[in-house]
């Protein structure tokens, strides 16, 4: 590796404001939501797909990795941090272009560098009538990033690798390829039909190290003529298999298109304020008892429903009655919110107090940013619950890493089965516990058939022993969630090695790929990989 040749070659390619050593933004570079050894030489900042053409070429010729990344807030699953002991980040933030915007055909061309934030402000300038996906971390995240890493948010369109083709793609090698029917001169169809035609490749790209995706398009979703949020709650733990098999037909006929959420009651607690540390007794742990307590004052139970309702006001209507047929009898309680009643809600909050005793404020402390992500609206208030274990309040702007909170998320998927669902939660409760730390479990309907689990290990990082346990924990429930068939739906960059635990002749063919793609293992070495650099 000759480092210093390739940093003179990406300062005259870039430029040397876009070629950054200083120790301060390194060091940013290398802290995550939990402890990390991985080194950052530098971080270079290409502008558009011909500098990361150029920039990786030079990779190629000094062998030097690079880590490309979009914003970098990856929390919970590593940040910014490379998977490689030692790399430069290629940080994509400035690639930030929004084009080939169509009202009529619901689609817009995007870069890495085009964040939640950005995406919507571009929809409102357009007085459009067209919803994007949001997902509850920061409005300033990449949606290409968290797209890439096949993540999902709440509305019909949550599913977001779902909702994507046409990607422009550079190689390790430099070269540029097109995907899908982009990949032909004057396609009429490239950015509406995503299969193309011949070899499907865009998976590729995706939770990969394959490729850099410097450019894809996103479909949007029309504003259906209403809308309506729905919240269920049960009072008790072993209501939850009910709850799962009584949601899973709506879910699987379509009834309920959007992602269902479902949260326990430390989750919930966790999301309206931090830890009440003058609850805990001795050994500094929250009972279930102290949670109740909780759980009568805001009105939450203990297992929480939130998804959403979308069409016309007739069909919304059959839906709700549906519902509320079904669970007649078997729950606390189902409500049903549209804009209307929440703008009431918020005018009422203390009326509503002095007559149930129930503080409607807390309440809506959560409900209503996730009104408004079921709608596609971005929100920064939901980063606020990594500050849990965090003996201050939340910042005004708050950003984990910086701020030392400790967050491992862990994110096994299972069929939609309330058997499923309770064999993940008992090998949560076998494992958190033992560990100091809390079971915070929400669990998403993220298709029509499959359960996503994601467990949240949060602590201080500032706390003596809290990474080196966080690190066990999450390590435990891995081994344990594998054991049982149930394997992740992404990973960190502490949990690559999941991906070793394939059949043979699969981990023989990405090692082809690999070597075929990238055969001096410069792009990534490590991420969704065993071959380290």
């Amino acid at each position: 590796m000759d480092f210093e040749g390739a940093l003179s070659a990406w300062q005259t390619q870039l430029g040397p404001e876009h070629v950054v050593t200083e120790n301060d933004a390194l060091e940013q570079k290398q802290t995550a939501t939990f402890e990390t050894s991985q080194q950052v030489l530098a971080i270079i900042s290409p502008k558009n797909s011909a500098e990361v053409q150029a920039a990786i070429k030079i990779a190629n010729q000094f062998n030097v990795p690079v880590y490309p990344i979009s914003s970098g807030m990856n929390w919970g699953y590593g940040s910014a941090v490379p998977t490689c002991e030692q790399g430069v980040i290629m940080e994509l933030s400035r690639l930030d272009t929004i084009e080939n915007f169509s009202e009529t055909l619901a689609h817009v061309t995007i870069g890495p560098g085009v964040t939640q934030q950005k995406l919507y402000d571009f929809l409102q300038q357009k007085d459009s009538n067209l919803w994007m996906d949001a997902t509850g971390s920061s409005p300033d995240c990449s949606i290409i990033g968290n797209t890439v890493e096949r993540g999902f948010g709440h509305t019909p369109y949550g599913d977001h690798f779902n909702h994507v083709c046409s990607m422009e793609v550079v190689l390790p090698s430099g070269e540029i390829i097109n995907t899908g029917f982009s990949r032909f001169d004057n396609a009429h169809a490239a950015s509406t039909y995503k299969w193309g035609v011949g070899a499907y490749v865009d998976g590729l790209f995706t939770q990969s190290n394959f490729g850099i995706v410097t450019k894809l398009t996103l479909w949007l979703m029309p504003k259906p003529q209403y809308f309506q949020a729905f919240y269920i709650m049960v009072e008790h733990d072993n209501q939850l298999e009910e709850l799962i098999d009584t949601l899973q037909p709506f879910r699987l006929n379509r009834t309920v298109k959007s992602t269902v959420h479902i949260g326990n009651d430390f989750k919930v607690l966790s999301s309206i304020t931090t830890f009440p540390w003058d609850k805990v007794g001795k050994n500094g742990k929250l009972t279930q008892d102290v949670v109740d307590e909780f759980a009568k004052l805001w009105d939450f139970g203990a297992w929480n429903v939130s998804g959403a309702l979308y069409g016309t006001k007739q069909e919304v209507a059959s839906a709700r009655k549906q519902l509320k047929k079904a669970f007649s009898g078997k729950v606390k309680s189902i409500r049903f919110l549209d804009d209307t009643m929440l703008s009431l809600a918020i005018k009422l909050q203390k009326p509503y107090k002095w007559i149930t005793g129930l503080d409607l404020p807390r309440l809506l402390k959560v409900m209503a940013p996730v009104h408004g992500l079921k709608k596609g609206i971005p929100t920064p208030d939901i980063i606020g619950s990594t500050f849990w274990r965090k003996k201050v309040d939340v910042p005004e702007n708050p950003h984990p890493d910086r701020d030392k909170c400790g967050l491992i998320w862990c994110a096994p998927v299972a069929p939609t089965t309330g058997h499923h669902a309770r064999a993940m939660v008992e090998i949560i409760k076998s494992n958190v516990d033992k560990y100091g730390f809390e079971p915070l479990i929400s669990m998403s309907m993220i298709n029509e058939r499959s359960l996503d689990n994601v467990i949240s290990i949060i602590y201080d990082r500032e706390e003596p022993g809290q990474d080196e346990a966080a690190h066990q924990c999450h390590q435990q429930l891995m081994d344990d969630f594998n054991k049982q068939g149930y394997y992740p739906y992404r990973l960190g960059i502490s949990g690559m090695e999941v991906t070793n635990k394939a059949e043979p002749q699969y981990l023989a063919f990405m090692k082809q790929l690999k070597s075929t793609l990238d055969p001096n293992n410069i792009l990534a070495p490590g991420r969704y990989s065993s071959e380290k650099k």
